[in-house]
């Protein structure tokens, strides 16, 4: 996966005297030390990360933290005081006003807090009107509004108005405002914040679902932990204007960089964040049917070993069934003849809050699987108690 945006040593400073405040980060100074010796604030310190194309990358941090500042400088909503931002290797700091234009109406398009909907305009109207401000004929952008009403699930609203939405119709209305342009880069600030709870995980389920559809490079901003979560690839965490950490929800959960982000995420539930895949071991009876095993060969393996249950897999490692010790006690023939019939599976990717149901309900370990049924381990009773209690300690 490509970078399609990088950030080198960003800052912005709001204020009389950027360089004297620059100079003062040099120094070791904070922000309200800065403040009170220049009047100058610093919004973000020297910035620099990556953002994968197609990915959920989400900036958070607590209030005054920057997160906003940097969002609405990676399309110069605000101007960077220094630094680099590359969007597919164009630096756009460097860009004049016309080619900064045109990049906002090819690529980036942004979703903020406010659903700010023109409450004169139709829902169509209002989906479309980033298309009639950059020219766009009216067949053409009704046309383009109206595929994307149709992705957020509003096509038969079209002809409504905003006052006649829920907010949360309304702040879906906003993101099809932003994919009519169909950009390449999605900017969004907060955006679900306003919305009650249950329609904010509606829209989180959205969300995904369209990177499912089309992946898009996402920039999200958050002050939810379980947002950032849930919807987030890669999460950068933002302190005093500076990134301090970026990782995926475990990486950061299981090596946080600093005590400010292991206080951060101590409330964690990590049944939301890891995934079958994550906890998945190799089990002590796994076998290739290339070997050639007869039922009887792998029940002596298996009253060894003291099992009950054999995994099998073919050469290219491909899970193809589970062969119990009762069955094989009762068959002659090849081991095929001994599987369960249907065995339950896991796919990877699968949160642990909805395995432990499924793992809880199966008498043997349960297989894990990834792509192309490739067997990853299996997920059994003691090891999912053993890696959920760690969330407690």
């Amino acid at each position: 996966m490509t970078d399609q945006i990088v950030v080198r040593n960003l800052y912005k400073i709001f204020g009389p005297q950027p360089d004297a405040a620059r100079q003062l980060i040099k120094e070791g100074l904070d922000k309200d030390a800065i403040f009170e010796q220049t009047g100058s604030t610093v919004g973000v310190r020297d910035a620099s990360f990556s953002i994968r194309a197609g990915e959920v990358f989400v900036i958070m941090g607590l209030s005054g933290s920057g997160k906003s500042t940097l969002v609405r400088m990676l399309n110069r909503l605000i101007e960077p005081t220094s630094g680099e931002v590359l969007i597919d290797d164009r630096d756009i700091v460097q860009m004049s006003q016309a080619e900064l234009i045109e990049l906002r109406r090819r690529d980036i398009a942004m979703v903020f807090q406010s659903f700010a909907l023109l409450p004169h305009l139709s829902v169509l109207e209002n989906a479309a009107f980033g298309l009639e401000i950059a020219g766009v004929d009216k067949t053409e952008r009704d046309k383009r509004a109206m595929d994307a009403l149709d992705q957020v699930g509003l096509r038969g609203n079209a002809n409504s108005y905003p006052e006649e939405l829920s907010g949360g119709m309304q702040q879906r209305v906003g993101l099809a405002r932003a994919l009519a342009t169909d950009p390449t880069i999605l900017l969004m600030d907060e955006a679900f914040s306003a919305l009650d709870p249950l329609i904010r995980r509606e829209m989180q389920e959205e969300l995904l679902k369209l990177q499912q559809q089309q992946a898009r490079t996402v920039v999200f901003i958050s002050h939810d932990l379980d947002e950032a979560m849930r919807i987030g690839d890669r999460i950068a965490l933002m302190e005093g204007g500076q990134v301090v950490q970026v990782g995926t929800p475990k990486e950061i959960l299981d090596h946080p960089a600093t005590d400010y982000i292991r206080n951060f995420f101590q409330d964690v539930d990590l049944a939301q964040v890891y995934t079958a895949g994550d906890i998945a071991r190799a089990p002590d009876t796994l076998f290739r049917l290339d070997e050639q095993r007869d039922a009887r060969q792998l029940l002596q393996a298996l009253e060894q070993q003291q099992h009950d249950y054999a995994y099998l897999v073919d050469g290219e490692q491909r899970f193809l069934g589970i062969a119990s010790r009762e069955a094989l006690q009762q068959s002659d023939g090849p081991v095929e003849s001994a599987c369960l019939p249907r065995p339950r599976t896991l796919r990877h990717t699968t949160r642990l809050n909805n395995v432990l149901g499924r793992v809880a309900a199966t008498p043997y370990p349960v297989p894990v699987l990834g792509r192309n049924d490739q067997f990853l381990g299996v997920v059994s009773r003691a090891h999912l108690l053993e890696t959920l209690e760690k969330s407690d300690t």
